[in-house]
């Protein structure tokens, strides 16, 4: 039984971003070799600590916000008037020189006097350099650098999912999916079923005996809890369902998108036909609406096999 979280982040939602492959012993000349990527892994609860090294303090700022003040930035520097270094920028941290491209690499640029909230820098150097962030909450206060060790990569988790074997597509809001997980999950409930049906025979009506389109069957040791969601545009933006499905999980595991759901818009729910769950959640974007493309977080899931 595994779950596996991912998430996708393009890089138009940071302000600045370079990227420069490693050096390796021999450059492949190979058209169709696999492109270059860079791999580390870093203790998470670590990273969250750091992230949260200022608190609570500057709210976010909603994007349109964002987007009229940026012209009304007055960028400030970290030095004092009597041209003294305050040594807030990050020097050599962060790994080996010239690997941050033609930026100056100092956080000031974007933390305008109009903006609140914390502005952070992130590097990586390379094998055997820490991961390096250097955060402010604006120009002219305390900054913290953080600095992450990194290790070598184990293999990543593999669950492909099999797009032209889909069972189940499911385009809701995800508050409507939240609110049941977050229910059936504070009753203690230890598998979640999922059961899909196929819409009406076309000419038919849905009459009220008809099987609901979605369900959620959650059982525990209190017994079981259903939850129906209606053939409804309102509820349900579109279900794909040719034939009756039903796949059980372990709710440990679907517990683990409850927080993403909280802070997603949409979520697309998935099921192929080996019962391979995938919650794709689109989280709000920074900028302009279709100007910068959305940010998705995606967990996915293998079934309980209740034949053995």
């Amino acid at each position: 039984m595994f779950v596996l979280g991912m998430t996708y982040i393009h890089k138009d939602i940071f302000d600045e971003f370079v990227y420069t492959p490693e050096d390796g012993d021999a450059r492949d000349e190979d058209a169709d070799a696999e492109p270059r990527h860079t791999v580390f892994e870093v203790s998470m609860p670590t990273l969250l600590e750091c992230l949260s090294v200022f608190g609570s303090a500057g709210g976010k700022s909603a994007p349109g916000d964002k987007a009229k003040n940026k012209n009304k930035q007055q960028y400030r520097g970290w030095r004092k008037a009597s041209n003294q270094s305050d040594n807030d920028s990050d020097g050599d941290h962060g790994g080996r020189s010239g690997r941050s491209g033609n930026s100056s690499g100092r956080i000031e640029q974007y933390l305008g006097g109009n903006e609140k909230g914390i502005g952070m820098r992130m590097a990586y150097g390379g094998v055997g350099y820490p991961l390096t962030l250097l955060m402010a909450e604006d120009a002219d206060g305390p900054t913290a650098t953080c600095e992450v060790t990194t290790y070598e990569a184990d293999p990543v988790l593999d669950l492909p999912f099999d797009s032209d074997a889909t069972v189940l597509k499911i385009i809701l809001k995800s508050s409507w999916l939240h609110d049941a997980l977050s229910e059936l999950h504070s009753s203690s409930c230890e598998k979640l079923t999922i059961v899909a049906n196929p819409p009406p025979p076309p000419g038919r009506a849905a009459n009220h005996n008809a099987p609901p389109r979605l369900r959620l069957m959650a059982t525990g040791p209190f017994g079981t809890t259903e939850m129906d969601y209606p053939s409804d545009k309102e509820v349900l933006e579109s279900c794909e369902c040719d034939t009756h499905i039903s796949f059980t999980y372990k709710m440990l595991f679907i517990a683990e998108a409850i927080r993403a759901l909280q802070s997603s818009m949409k979520t697309s729910l998935r099921i192929d036909e080996g019962g391979l769950l995938s919650l794709q959640l689109m989280m709000p974007s920074v900028g302009p609406r279709g100007k910068t493309p959305d940010a998705f977080i995606e967990f996915r899931c293998l079934s309980i096999d209740e034949s053995t």
